[in-house]
C-alpha cells in the first residue's frame, strides 16, 4: 500500500516537472512550475540566453573541478597516508597555471558580456520612440513620433478582470508597438525610482526623476507580452505591471490613428497609408521647410 502511494506521489511530480517544462518557453505571462527563461521576443535576449548558458557550464565545470581537487586532497594528504607534510611553499609552474587560468576564463566571460552590454545599449538609428513615464503606482507613455500625447496605464484590479486577461499583468490602457521595428525607449519617472522591465525583452531600465535614460528593443514576433517595475518604489510596486501587444506596421497604424484622432477628412486617408508612406510624406515635408 505504501509502495503505491509512493509510486503514485512520484508519477505525479513528474508529471508537474514536465508540464513546466512544456510550458517554460511558451509566449505571453510566465507559467506556474516554469523551469526556464520566457521565450526571448528580441534578439538581445537570444543573446542574454545564449551567455546564460555559457556561464552556467563555466560555473559547473568550475564547481565540480574544485570540489573534486578538494576531496582528493582531503583523501590522498590525509594524516593516515601522509603522517609528514610537505613544507615545499614554492612552486613555479603551479603559481603560473592558478594566475593564468583564471585570467583566460575571465577573457571567455569579458568578451561576449561586454558585446552584449554594448548590444542591448542603445540603437543607432531608431525608426520610432516610446517614452515610458513611472509613477506612484501606474506608467505613462507617450510616442512622440506619432504625436500621441502621454496615457496613463494602470493594472486591472481583480473584481475588473476579464477572461483573457491576466492577474497582475493585464492593464487598461496596454502599450501598442510595431514589429520588425527598431524602438528606442527613453524611461524617466515623476516621482521616485521605478524600473521598466520586460523579461520577453531581455530589457530592464531603470525610471530615475530628473534623468532619462535609454534603451531599444526589436520585437521579433506579435503577441502580447507582460513586464513589471523591477525597482521597489512603495506600497503598490507589486501592482504596477506592463502589458504590451506587438502587431504589425499596418495594425500599429491603424491603432495610432484611433489613438490621436484625426480630422474627420483626413481619417479615410490615413486609415489606408502604410507605414513607409508615412515617413517618405514626413520627410518630403521636411524637405519642403
Amino acid at each position: 500500500m505504501r509502495s503505491g502511494r509512493l509510486r503514485e506521489l512520484a508519477a505525479g511530480v513528474s508529471g508537474l516537472l514536465l508540464l513546466g517544462t512544456g510550458t517554460a518557453f511558451a509566449d505571453g505571462p510566465p507559467h506556474n512550475w516554469q523551469l526556464g527563461f520566457q521565450e526571448a521576443a528580441s534578439s538581445v535576449k537570444e543573446q542574454m540566453e545564449s551567455f546564460h548558458n555559457l556561464l552556467l557550464v563555466i560555473i559547473v565545470a568550475l564547481t565540480v573541478f574544485v570540489l573534486g581537487l578538494l576531496v582528493y586532497v582531503m583523501w590522498r594528504f590525509s594524516a593516515t597516508r601522509n603522517p609528514v607534510p610537505s613544507k615545499t611553499a614554492h612552486n613555479t609552474i603551479i603559481e603560473v597555471v592558478w594566475t593564468v587560468a583564471p585570467v583566460l576564463i575571465l577573457l571567455v566571460i569579458v568578451v561576449p558580456s561586454f558585446r552584449l552590454l554594448y548590444a542591448g545599449d542603445r540603437t543607432p538609428n531608431p525608426e520610432m520612440t516610446l517614452i515610458a513615464h513611472g509613477y506612484q503606482w501606474y506608467w505613462g507613455y507617450e510616442y512622440p513620433d506619432q504625436k500621441v500625447a502621454e496615457f496613463t496605464s494602470y493594472g486591472v484590479k481583480d473584481e475588473d478582470l476579464k477572461p483573457d486577461q491576466v492577474r497582475m499583468l493585464s492593464v487598461d490602457n496596454p502599450v501598442v508597438l510595431p514589429v520588425d521595428t527598431d524602438i528606442q525607449i527613453l524611461t524617466t519617472a515623476g516621482d521616485v525610482i521605478h524600473s521598466w522591465a520586460v523579461p520577453a525583452f531581455g530589457v530592464k531600465k531603470d525610471a530615475i526623476p530628473g534623468r532619462t535614460n535609454e534603451t531599444w528593443v526589436r520585437i521579433d514576433k506579435p503577441g502580447v507580452y507582460y513586464g513589471q517595475c523591477s525597482q521597489l518604489c512603495g506600497t503598490d510596486h507589486a501592482y504596477m505591471p506592463i502589458e504590451i501587444h506587438a502587431v504589425s506596421r499596418a495594425d500599429f497604424d491603424k491603432w495610432v490613428v484611433e489613438k490621436v484622432g484625426p480630422d474627420p477628412a483626413e481619417k479615410p486617408k490615413l486609415l489606408t497609408m502604410t507605414w513607409d508612406e508615412a515617413q517618405a510624406r514626413t520627410k518630403l515635408a521636411q524637405a519642403g521647410q
